[in-house]
């Protein structure tokens, strides 16, 4: 095969895998926005969990199921476009082992590892809201109630952006050929597994930000734009530029503000 033919390969795949992402992101920012919609324009005693209770009763088997399913899509909608490069160069690393005749995983078992880890962050996600709810902290739009709770959560979430473990997390997502080489396995196994891992280098790297959902609230979708689009910011942007440092300042200066606030 020439390299010519090789390269047009190359580029077929990427735009496959390309397209495939932009569609899953898509459907669920469809989805999100369809909730929030539906959320608008329901009375507001009828906007918590499943649409259909009072604010201060307790949740049932399908709100939990509901609650968990829209936590499940927003981590979709929010981390698959800052996972792309990784994921792409996944299925270039797996295009060349075919050309030399290895054996090859599709990319779907890959990102399969990736989801089942944010999946499982969305159900501690869900018990994170359900017991906020049960304590009266959050809004029927599903924002705190608590300039106290606010106030720490951004704090945390500042404190978070300088410690050794973000960053050890944030640089497994800077650069995904150097993750590939250190954590390579081979075999559909091998694929699901580096998936799981790099997943869980993801969910170590921003889970305080997705804990600042309850802050500007769950389904303010401006909000959760604004962190997905920090997110790829910070694993895109070079690294002497210390956007994560930057921006645990400023979340500290906003949480201290808040607290103060309610103190006062």
């Amino acid at each position: 095969m020439s390299a010519i033919d090789v390269n047009a390969i190359y580029r077929r795949d990427r735009r496959i895998v390309l397209a495939g992402l932009a569609g899953i992101t898509a459907l669920s920012w469809a989805y999100l926005i369809y909730l929030a919609w539906r959320m608008a324009a329901m009375p507001m005693q009828m906007q918590m969990p499943g649409m259909a209770m009072p604010q201060w009763q307790p949740w049932g088997a399908v709100d939990f199921v509901l609650m968990f399913l829209m936590w499940a899509v927003m981590m979709v909608a929010m981390m698959v476009p800052s996972a792309s490069p990784m994921i792409l160069t996944f299925t270039t690393v797996q295009r060349d082992r075919l050309a030399n005749g290895d054996a090859v995983v599709p990319t779907a078992v890959f990102l399969a590892g990736y989801a089942i880890v944010w999946s499982t962050f969305s159900l501690a996600a869900t018990l994170a809201q359900w017991w906020l709810h049960q304590a009266a902290l959050l809004s029927p739009m599903m924002v705190s109630t608590s300039p106290m709770l606010g106030g720490l959560l951004l704090v945390a979430a500042g404190a978070f952006q300088w410690s050794r473990l973000k960053h050890a997390c944030l640089s497994k997502c800077r650069s995904p050929l150097g993750f590939l080489l250190t954590e390579w396995r081979d075999g559909h196994r091998g694929a699901l597994v580096m998936g799981l891992r790099h997943g869980a280098f993801c969910a170590g790297c921003c889970w305080a930000l997705m804990a600042l959902l309850f802050v500007g609230g769950v389904m303010n979708l401006l909000w959760v734009a604004a962190i997905a689009a920090f997110v790829l910011i910070e694993k895109i942007a070079p690294q002497e530029i210390p956007v994560a440092h930057l921006a645990g300042l400023g979340l500290m200066a906003w949480g201290g503000w808040l607290l103060l606030g309610g103190i006062l």
